[in-house]
């Protein structure tokens, strides 16, 4: 049985890693200074020891893309996933601003909530660029960063200037279709074979959540994330850079680009992989983040 805040869709799933990370999602209800509501908050925790690992998903996903890196770093080290603010399973409690700030506060909550230890912070996309933000302004819950594909690096898109009525129902919609998500989640891999009904299950789970599109369209509003080209020098951390060799999603060039700025890095290429290595590559994924740990 799943919980009864996993949405009824989730009976479709397939695969073990899919259905046991489904049925372990817990939801905590966390205090924070963006609204006198609690804001009911969905993450896993499984193993023990060690620094805590803490992963954060892509735009619109869930914790559910890291169901087959999870029981893999877990194995050796004490390891968290979070749903960001406005995303995922998490509640998107209407009268709150879902932009980055907002995302970075969220998780700082959570952070001193549930874990009040530095971490090993590890972003895939857009939870990159969370990621990037959160190191930037609390270095003291910081241990080391990983950015898996990461983004951060390109400027604000202009796109939220336009999302206004009934434009903006529209574009959720789009997002919402089927036939446009199985090609997203075609493009996120090299191998194909990757792209199963159980991966577009994953994919597309958080959908069935209360308000998922109200708060995507306040996300795209804000302006997501923007450019970090020149606050990232000021990361002190020790950083993991991890990116699949034949990303389709954001290139490679920003691989490069995140080696040049971060002080001290380690770029680490996987071959034949594309914008998603904890999915297509989570064992040698978890093997470098294990090791890098």
């Amino acid at each position: 049985m799943f919980p009864e805040y996993i949405p009824l869709e989730a009976n479709q799933l397939t695969e073990d890693t899919s259905i046991a990370l489904a049925k372990q999602i817990q939801i905590t209800p966390l205090q924070t200074s963006l609204t006198p509501e609690a804001i009911n908050t969905a993450y896993v925790k499984q193993g023990s020891g060690g620094t805590p690992i803490i992963l954060l998903h892509g735009f619109d996903s869930s914790l559910l893309e890291f169901r087959r890196l999870i029981p893999l770093l877990a194995a050796q080290q004490e390891t968290w996933a979070v749903d960001l603010l406005g995303f995922g399973f998490s509640d998107r409690i209407s009268q709150i601003p879902y932009g980055a700030e907002e995302i970075k506060t969220h998780l700082h909550y959570f952070w001193k909530s549930c874990i009040r230890q530095p971490v090993i912070l590890v972003g895939a996309s857009m939870g990159g660029a969370a990621a990037i933000d959160f190191s930037l302004s609390y270095p003291e819950a910081v241990e080391k960063l990983v950015l898996l594909d990461s983004a951060g690096l390109a400027k604000q898109p202009i796109v939220g200037k336009f999302m206004f009525p009934p434009l903006d129902y529209w574009a959720t919609e789009f997002l919402r279709n089927p036939k446009v998500r199985q090609n997203i989640s075609k493009a996120a891999y090299y191998d194909k074979t990757f792209n199963s009904l159980d991966a577009q299950t994953c994919a597309a789970l958080h959908l069935k959540c209360s308000n998922w599109n109200q708060a995507l369209i306040a996300f795209t509003k804000s302006g997501g994330y923007g450019s970090f080209a020149q606050e990232i020098r000021n990361i002190t951390q020790e950083t993991l850079i991890l990116w699949g060799r034949k990303d389709q999603i954001l290139g490679i060039k920003d691989a490069g680009k995140f080696a040049k700025l971060i002080p001290h890095n380690k770029l680490v290429w996987i071959e034949n992989c594309g914008h998603v290595p904890h999915l297509e590559k989570a064992q040698l994924t978890a093997q470098e983040i294990l090791s890098f740990c």
